[in-house]
């Protein structure tokens, strides 16, 4: 007899093309100028205020600046802040997570409680006192949006250890003489890595949010620099009469957390499969 045939899922066309806006997007962090000849600091006085044309996409700002020139050179700005508020949430929760879920009551209940406080505090809020504490900057942004993710990394990595270790393989490793470290290195920490890796993509999408917000309220880079939430706040003085200047910026932050949310989701469902 043959074997059955293999059934094979289409993906949906809203992940294909969030998939294909986010590879737009990196592509536009990577290498700004392979899309735009135009300098992004620099524009022309007689080209001021243009609306949206074939000749500027996004039109112009109020120095002839091309705004969709800015939106671009700005992506590699708020990726990198948005990646370094990821990887400072990704690190230290997932030690606390690994800590808290394999080193007993005691180390658990203290992570835990730390987590609980920053439970309790809004993401934004902290982010506020951290870049008003060492001033504003990149950095300190990341940092500061970073913190504010360490308790969910650190309850979602505890929860994925405490779920691997009552697997019966896990029981098994250790029943064959492996030392502790060794099974939670070679088998917990790899299995219960996937649940963290998804996390990190819903994070990052809301650490571009927090971190466009700041920039809008100019806690992030400072002018001239094409950053995504400043290129909003600088178009709200003309949103009467130059309505593109923040609204197709806005529009750029909107859709590609879409996409990230629209791929996270897709790599939650492919894991639980």
């Amino acid at each position: 007899m043959s074997a059955p045939p293999t059934i094979r899922r289409r993906t949906p066309w809203s992940v294909r093309l969030s998939v294909a806006l986010l590879v737009l997007v990196v592509a536009w962090a990577v290498a700004p100028g392979l899309f735009t000849s135009r300098d992004p600091l620099k524009g022309r006085p007689v080209d001021k205020f243009r609306p949206p044309s074939p000749a500027h996409w996004f039109g112009t700002d109020h120095l002839g600046r091309d705004v969709l020139t800015r939106v671009i050179y700005g992506t590699s700005h708020t990726i990198a802040t948005a990646g370094l508020a990821v990887a400072v949430g990704l690190l230290i929760g997932s030690v606390i997570g690994v800590l808290a879920g394999v080193s007993g009551p005691v180390v658990d209940a203290v992570g835990m409680r730390l987590s609980d406080v920053l439970l309790a505090l809004p993401g934004f809020l902290i982010s506020v006192w951290i870049v008003t504490a060492y001033g504003p900057g990149p950095l300190s942004v990341g940092i500061g949006v970073g913190i504010g993710s360490i308790a969910i990394f650190a309850r979602v990595f505890r929860a994925e250890v405490l779920r691997v270790r009552a697997l019966d393989y896990v029981e098994a490793a250790f029943l064959s003489g492996e030392t502790r470290w060794s099974v939670i290195r070679r088998h917990v920490i790899p299995n219960a890595v996937g649940a963290v890796v998804t996390l990190a993509v819903i994070d990052l999408s809301s650490a571009i949010l927090l971190i466009s917000a700041l920039g809008y309220l100019g806690y992030s880079a400072p002018p001239p620099t094409p950053e995504w939430g400043l290129l909003v706040a600088e178009g709200r003085r003309y949103l009467a009469t130059a309505w593109w200047l923040t609204t197709l910026p806005g529009a750029v932050i909107l859709l590609v957390i879409l996409a990230l949310g629209t791929v996270s989701r897709r790599v939650l469902a492919s894991n639980r499969i």
